[in-house]
């Protein structure tokens, strides 16, 4: 069966947000589940897109600080600096710097960058100043997947702030599955799929580079090569020999008791000694030692030897 989505609307926001429409028919019953959330799941957390990860602010030391001349302190910059959405084809580090002059309104136009670096909402507002002044901070755009918290970026040097990163190019994947009655004895299925991204990916791209993950995650399974079990060598462990308390030789108290407060807890123990040590066990009587002699001969038809080796 070959599949094919037909785009059926594109939709172009105030915010710079695109949004497209897709419609995949003759699906069999089923199918449209296991493609949309498979779908859904790559373009929410796999696609690939690049954010700034920190910024260097003279004489601040953490996002608490205030900049004298500027209406919002560290922390509100951060957030806003969260918001711009870039776009370039390197998937390495780059620098840039925010250069504005006050009084005025800093946005993401003031950004400037080393390499080719488009900025999708340029009119991304980032801070007021209010004095007659030059603004001049450092950041670095990185390139990954998903969300990122500012602890889990690697640490940048140079007295960099971190920032959280929004690298994700898609918004928001809806799909919805319709069932299409055929015939009596066939109904067929389709599945509609919406998607909006930030403007920095087209939904077609978007949906073409999940598509591209998954054929290429599941083309490791065509091959048997690698669905043959490992071989793996298993050490047998040494067989410890059972350790035979003296409670299994059920003796009366008396004797128990004495072998106890001699430090003789296991038969191995026991059949160090002779009869002869034995007896020699303080408090240790004559009737004591027959029961004790009498136990091992007829639990484990042990005889200890008469006298000291």
């Amino acid at each position: 069966m070959e599949l094919k989505f037909k785009y059926v609307k594109s939709i172009v926001e105030e915010s710079g947000h695109l949004t497209g429409h897709f419609i995949l028919n003759n699906l069999n019953p089923g199918q449209g589940l296991t493609l949309g959330n498979a779908l859904r799941r790559v373009l929410l957390a796999d696609l690939e897109g690049h954010a700034i990860t920190a910024i260097r602010i003279p004489n601040a030391s953490h996002e608490f600080s205030f900049i004298p001349g500027v209406r919002e302190d560290i922390l509100e910059i951060l957030l806003n600096l969260k918001q711009i959405i870039l776009k370039t084809d390197s998937n390495e580090k780059i620098s840039g710097k925010i250069l504005a002059k006050g009084p005025g309104i800093i946005t993401a136009s003031s950004l400037k960058f080393d390499k080719t670096v488009k900025i999708i909402n340029p009119n991304q507002y980032i801070a007021a100043i209010s004095t007659d002044q030059d603004i001049e901070f450092d950041i670095l755009v990185e390139h990954g997947s998903g969300y990122q918290l500012a602890d889990q970026i690697e640490p940048n040097t140079n007295d960099f702030l971190q920032i959280d990163a929004v690298f994700m190019p898609i918004v928001k994947v809806n799909y919805k599955i319709n069932n299409i009655y055929v015939s009596h004895n066939k109904t067929t299925e389709s599945l509609i799929l919406e998607i909006t991204t930030n403007g920095s990916l087209t939904p077609e791209k978007a949906v073409s580079e999940a598509s591209k993950k998954l054929m290429l995650w599941f083309s490791h399974l065509t091959n048997e090569e690698n669905l043959k079990p490992e071989q793996v060598t298993v050490e047998q462990p040494i067989p410890q020999p059972e350790i035979i308390l003296i409670e299994e030789l059920q003796l009366p108290v008396r004797a128990y008791n004495c072998l106890k407060r001699a430090g003789i807890n296991s038969v191995d123990e026991l059949v160090q000694y002779s009869q002869e040590e034995i007896k020699e066990i303080k408090n240790f009587g004559k009737k004591s030692a027959d029961e004790v002699f009498q136990a091992l001969k007829t639990k484990f038809n042990i005889i200890l030897p008469s006298l000291k080796s």
